[in-house]
């Protein structure tokens, strides 16, 4: 099953060529903290995954990788890491994706590099190069992500503010993987937030001219 083939409450998926697309996806999309209390289907994250694998990254080195957690003891130890004001966005978010860097990412290089395969040794010896790299291109694989889950008509709640190296001890010792943010995702209660739009820069503002 794909992304575009849900229907959930009055929201209808979109399909490719969809005009309406930009607006769910950015204008219209916004930061969810409060959900309806229905499931995410599994197979429905992995369509999303599946969609957004595809967005650019440098030597496709693709580090992104994800913590599903949907079980009360997963989201409450999760929220034990969580800064104060956001412990209780997570436990009551359907689903928490821990987003983590692969630091270790050169390791599968001979397959998503097939045409280089030796192109993952020369960082086998530089582990502050793999980790600037995992960490640069999982963050720009984690804007993939929420465009992917909004698209999806799903809600998403991205979150900074946590202990990184205590999701990593609690999650992840002894692996690769290095915590960055952590999404919450579920159906939007509603437009999922009860705050003004707030406004954004404009071109003249974040442009120069060379």
């Amino acid at each position: 099953m794909t992304t575009s083939d849900y229907i959930h409450g009055s929201t209808t998926l979109l399909r490719e060529g969809d005009s309406l697309l930009p607006n769910i996806v950015f204008e219209g999309g916004r930061t969810v903290g409060r959900f309806v209390d229905d499931g995410v289907p599994d197979d429905l994250l992995r369509s999303v995954y599946d969609t957004v694998r595809w967005g650019p990254t440098a030597m496709n080195s693709t580090p992104l990788r994800l913590l599903v957690v949907r079980s009360r003891e997963g989201h409450e130890r999760l929220a034990a890491h969580m800064a104060e004001f956001n412990r209780e966005r997570v436990l009551a978010a359907p689903v928490n994706l821990v987003v983590a860097a692969d630091v270790d990412f050169h390791l599968h290089l001979p397959t998503l590099v097939p045409h280089a395969p030796t192109s993952g040794d020369g960082l086998a010896d530089v582990p502050d190069v793999r980790e600037r790299m995992a960490r640069d291109n999982a963050w720009l694989q984690t804007g993939y992500l929420i465009v992917g889950l909004r698209a999806a008509g799903l809600g998403v709640g991205p979150m900074t503010g946590l202990d990184a190296d205590g999701v990593d001890a609690e999650f992840f010792a002894d692996t690769s993987w290095r915590t960055l943010s952590v999404l919450n995702v579920g159906w939007p209660d509603g437009q999922g937030t009860d705050r003004p739009r707030a406004p954004r820069l404009d071109w003249e503002d974040v442009s120069r001219a060379a």
